[in-house]
């Protein structure tokens, strides 16, 4: 008897890796590294960082106001939007003031008139040992306010009873925005201890809390020693880590960057011969959602704008009275992030069929059931910070509003972090037969790892609750503003790229690997830490000054590098054109080599330009933070997801549907735009800014008298061109092309399978002919 033999299964050996291990090595040992220094740091900002007191009392035993009372301020100082009109520490938004300079400068010019009404002689030296002495007791916990610091806070709290109360839109807020005597209280409680946190010196030391922030000479509040050696420091590492790099470029340049393929020639599928699985149909629907956010958030721009060149009113109308400053500026950064990330995530699904060549069952259901929470998730947040600043909603709830850049209240933050692992499932399910197949050091492992970085990273941020301590809840929140958009977003996104060109058949896997590695290890070796320059000034102690200045100064180093490689990167594809098939992604290349534009200039220059602490010291929340935001937000991030949607777009307008034109002018105008609004408004109008708070000091140049002066608002009225430039000429063309991949998507038919190269095809060469 025989039997018939049973067939093997197919082989699930993984492919074995297209890199050494050295390049894992590396990447582990600056991750392991960075992340351990972030934990010591972590430690110390819980455990050193300006103190929280239990109550604060005068010296005759009055008790001013509790810890409860601050944290109740600072909640209320959140869901009103009051960080983004004004600033804490440096931190907020640029037209209101900044509250802690605020404060210092009223409290101490009060007790000076206390002081000379006593006869005091040398009021100076009083007022200088009155702020500068900590009576801060670590045991007790108790803070204790001098009597004329004491009758100071009582005055203060008449003042902004009366800046709040104010039943006008003159300000750009609502007409009595804050009445309650309670609230008022509070409020002041929180800038109170802010200020104070800026003017007692550290135990020990003889800088204050906040390295002796703000810049005030009632208190002798100046630059430290430490503040110049970390600034010249940073100086020296730019400049030896630049020459490093360019001399290893020099050396290994021809086995590091982006290099052609070494295939025979090919052509390229043209729009019409790629079909599109139903998976990515709903990822060209979220890029349409995209498109239309990013309409609204640059319209937001403009008003928001606009009250910086003429805050009395809009052209006519009472614009405060429905969208105040601080609602139009909460949009329009809560949108910017946003639409970008939506982007990414659309990238990321309209990328996997073309990696996988298959599509599971039902997947398109996963897609759109994204969409519709995304959707779900921005129109609830803007609705909730809407109803937060008018009051509606009381502070410290799950649908009030919350800190600068996580302005989403708790429970629409909490639904995005649950879609955003919803998305790396739906990456996951469409990729885990592929997965098995592959290596854990090839393309598409680091496609879903880098892509796995981006929920987990953005989670990060729920431990910035609305009542956490300053200091820690700063920490924590730019752990997402800084790590999760400058570092692992970025990382995906250069995955997406060369995993574009690797589909597009101009690069190979192997040399798209070494550009991935190699941007993984400096852009986290620098970017990791650099993470601390946002923390100078925050209550935390020196060393998060001395580490965030040292490491983000190499920050820029990656970016020269990218800046170097983007020429190449424009001639990828042109170099491949063959027959009567041209590349098809012309101004989706053009975009992503904008990015490396802007993020030399605008991340490179403009944010190191900021990011020395002798300059952060003078500068922080002045015009030169809002230069460096929109020439890295737009100019990197931005450009990014419009190329990426770009790159989808072209696949699903048939070629004789394709908007040639309009999509030349939204690049152009869209850069040209931004250009106009960096070099004729905002960093002019940040370097008088800083000339003058070094010249006459913080409180002046960041004062609503100084920026409505009508120099400044001839700089303000300047950006008007560039703004309509980028928003009619970039913004409205891209909705446009939006609008026609949708009206187009049903005319071709779904795809359930796609061939082995689903974007080229290998062409023979002709062989030669003899001639007679």
């Amino acid at each position: 008897m025989t039997t018939e033999a049973t067939p093997s299964p197919p082989d699930q050996t993984p492919a074995p890796a297209m890199v050494s291990r050295g390049w894992v090595q590396g990447v582990a040992l600056v991750m392991i590294f960075g992340f351990t220094v972030m934990g010591i740091l972590a430690y110390r900002t819980y455990n050193a960082s300006m103190p929280m007191p239990q109550k604060v009392v005068s010296q005759s035993g009055q008790v001013l106001f509790t810890g409860d009372d601050i944290t109740r301020g600072q909640e209320l100082f959140q869901a009103r939007g009051l960080m983004q009109y004004g600033s804490v520490l440096g931190h907020g938004a640029y037209l209101g003031p900044d509250y802690t300079a605020d404060y210092l400068r009223m409290a101490t010019d009060n007790v000076a008139d206390q002081l000379r009404a006593h006869g005091v002689a040398d009021v100076h030296d009083a007022v200088v040992k009155q702020f500068r002495t900590n009576r801060f007791d670590p045991v007790t916990k108790t803070l204790t306010f001098t009597d004329q610091q004491a009758k100071a806070f009582g005055d203060i709290q008449k003042h902004y009873a009366a800046y709040f109360g104010e039943n006008s839109t003159k300000y750009g807020l609502l007409p009595k925005m804050i009445t309650e005597p309670a609230q008022i209280h509070d409020l002041t409680a929180f800038f109170a201890w802010t200020a104070w946190a800026g003017a007692a010196e550290r135990p020990g030391h003889s800088y204050s809390y906040t390295n002796n922030w703000p810049s005030e000479q009632r208190v002798d509040n100046g630059p430290t020693a430490q503040l110049v050696v970390w600034s010249v420091l940073s100086l020296v590492v730019l400049l030896g880590g630049t020459g490093v790099m360019f001399a290893i470029y020099g050396r290994w340049s021809q086995k590091v960057g982006w290099h052609g393929s070494e295939t025979t020639a090919l052509s390229f599928r043209q729009p019409g011969e790629v079909a599109l699985t139903r998976a990515q149909r709903g990822a060209i629907w979220m890029f349409a959602v995209v498109s239309l956010l990013f309409l609204v958030q640059t319209l937001m721009g403009g008003a928001v704008e606009h009250y910086r060149a003429d805050l009395s009113a809009f052209y006519g109308i009472d614009l405060a009275r429905v969208l105040p400053y601080n609602l139009a500026r909460t949009w329009h950064l809560q949108l910017s992030l946003l639409w970008t990330a939506a982007a990414f995530l659309a990238g990321g699904i309209f990328l996997v069929p073309f990696i996988t060549r298959r599509e599971p069952r039902r997947q398109h259901w996963l897609v759109y059931a994204l969409l519709g929470a995304l959707v779900v998730v921005v129109a609830g947040s803007l609705l909730s910070e809407a109803l937060s600043i008018y009051g509606v909603i009381d502070k410290g709830s799950l649908f009030s509003q919350q800190w600068e850049y996580l302005d989403l209240p708790r429970l629409w933050q909490i639904l995005l972090v649950v879609g955003l692992f919803l998305w790396i499932a739906i990456i996951w399910r469409g990729m885990r037969t592929t997965l098995r197949t592959e290596s854990k050091m090839n393309l598409p492992w680091l496609f879903f790892f880098t892509g796995l970085a981006i929920p987990a990273f953005y989670a990060v941020g729920l431990l910035a609750g609305s009542d956490t301590h300053f200091s820690v809840a700063d920490f924590w929140r730019f752990w997402v503003v800084h790590l999760w958009v400058e570092d692992f977003l970025e990382l995906f996104t250069t995955v997406m790229v060369a995993y574009i060109f690797v589909l597009l058949g101009v690069v190979r896997p192997k040399v798209a690997l070494g550009v991935i590695f190699l941007d993984v290890i400096l852009y986290s070796a620098g970017g990791v830490i650099g993470t601390m320059h946002h923390l100078y000034f925050s209550g935390t102690p020196v060393e998060h000054m001395a580490l965030g200045a040292f490491f983000s100064a190499a920050e820029v180093i990656p970016l020269t590098f990218l800046t170097v490689e983007a020429w190449a990167f424009l001639q990828l594809g042109s170099r491949q054109q063959s027959h009567d098939k041209p590349f098809p992604h012309r101004w989706a290349v053009m975009f992503l080599v904008a990015v490396g534009f802007w993020n030399f200039l605008g991340a490179g220059i403009f944010g190191f330009l900021i990011n020395l602490p002798v300059v952060s010291y003078y500068q922080i929340g002045t015009a030169l933070t809002a230069n460096h935001a929109h020439g890295a937000m737009m100019g990197v991030y931005g450009m990014l997801a419009v190329g990426l949607a770009m790159f989808a777009f072209r696949y699903a307008i048939p070629a004789d549907k394709w908007p040639e034109r309009w999509a030349r002018v939204s690049f152009w105008c869209m850069n040209l735009g931004l250009a106009w609004m960096v070099f004729a408004t905002l960093l002019p109008l940040g370097v008088l800014q800083l000339y003058h708070s070094v010249n006459d000091g913080y409180y002046e140049a960041r004062s609503l008298g100084y920026l409505t002066r009508p120099g400044n608002s001839v700089l303000e009225w300047m950006r008007l061109p560039g703004d309509l430039l980028l928003i009619i000429g970039g913004v409205l063309p891209f909705v446009w092309i939006a609008w026609t991949a949708i009206r187009n998507l049903r005319a071709q038919p779904a795809a359930d399978e796609l061939p082995e190269n689903p974007l080229y095809t290998e062409v023979a060469p002709q062989p030669a002919t003899s001639k007679e």
